[in-house]
């Protein structure tokens, strides 16, 4: 029924915090993959040692570096249950998360036109990360919740039916290693609704090293990418506040990306919109290139 999918780089020790999580799940059907996105400390040797003693099945696959997004194509591909959730490898699950997604799946499997099921996260010491879903269960579209619901700050525990995200994978740009996921989160949205369930199943830690607190470095390095994802936040279906965002976004990174705005311009399909971030976000990317 459920693949827990884990890109990992250089975690060796964290993981074993997740595998403890998972090993004290009073649901074990299911199966861990980890998606090696090219570590050096020796994670493959890890994860074969508590493959021969897991009471679940472990799936290792070894890849090049190229960033989390590259891992998920990689582990999505090769996933042949029905669902998949998505963990990092510095985080944790509640003992009850298997099993709580599997008694909201088996009542909600067959609703038309979902993609999956979004539950809480919450901080090691028990505050809610962002908002808390009302009423406790909502079919809702991603934009709608996540977006104009003004939680985009907040991560989440989602869990996908894998044909969703195999409709969906992640866009990969030569010599990028960075990829925020909601840009997939907003094509998926156009198209399909979550479940959204007021309960928290996943335990977040953000590590100093981790992908969170290097936002806007990795941005940087990654432009296009980033500046794809502005696009997609320049959608009409979504409020302006968060379209002029992400109209800042598609120009600030389109200048790191070597566009010029007159090339940004011809490009977008929201010419108004970008005509009008164009000083601003000029402005930006200049005080953050120095």
């Amino acid at each position: 029924m459920l693949t827990i999918l884990t890109p990992t780089f250089n975690r060796k020790k964290r993981l074993m915090d997740l595998y403890g999580s998972l090993f004290s799940q009073t649901d074990k059907d299911f199966t861990w993959l980890v998606v090696d996105d090219g570590s050096n400390d020796n994670t493959e040797a890890m994860i074969a040692g508590l493959a021969s003693e897991a009471p679940f099945p472990i799936r290792y696959i070894y890849k090049e570096n190229g960033g989390k997004h590259t891992a998920l194509n990689v582990g999505v591909s090769a996933i042949e249950s029905e669902l998949t959730f998505i963990v990092d490898s510095d985080d944790i699950l509640d003992e009850e998360a298997v099993a709580v997604i599997r008694r909201y799946h088996e009542q909600y499997r067959h609703e038309a036109m979902l993609c999956g099921y979004a539950f809480l996260r919450r901080y090691p010491d028990g505050k809610i990360n962002g908002k808390q879903f009302k009423p406790d269960e909502k079919l809702a579209f991603y934009i709608d919740e996540r977006i104009n619901g003004h939680d985009t700050q907040a991560d989440k525990a989602e869990v996908f039916f894998t044909e969703c995200l195999k409709e969906f994978p992640f866009p990969e740009y030569p010599g990028e290693k960075f990829l925020g996921e909601d840009m997939v989160w907003i094509r998926m949205s156009l198209k399909y609704k979550m479940l959204h369930v007021n309960k928290a199943i996943y335990i977040g830690n953000y590590l100093p090293d981790g992908l969170t607190h290097n936002r806007r470095r990795l941005n940087i390095v990654s432009p296009i990418g980033c500046m794809q994802r502005g696009r997609e936040y320049m959608r009409r279906e979504l409020k302006l506040r968060y379209r002029i965002k992400g109209g800042l976004q598609y120009v600030i990174y389109g200048r790191f990306a070597g566009f010029s705005g007159k090339a940004l311009y011809n490009q977008s399909d929201y010419k108004l919109l970008v005509l009008l971030l164009l000083l601003p976000g000029t402005i930006l990317y200049n005080k953050w290139e120095s």
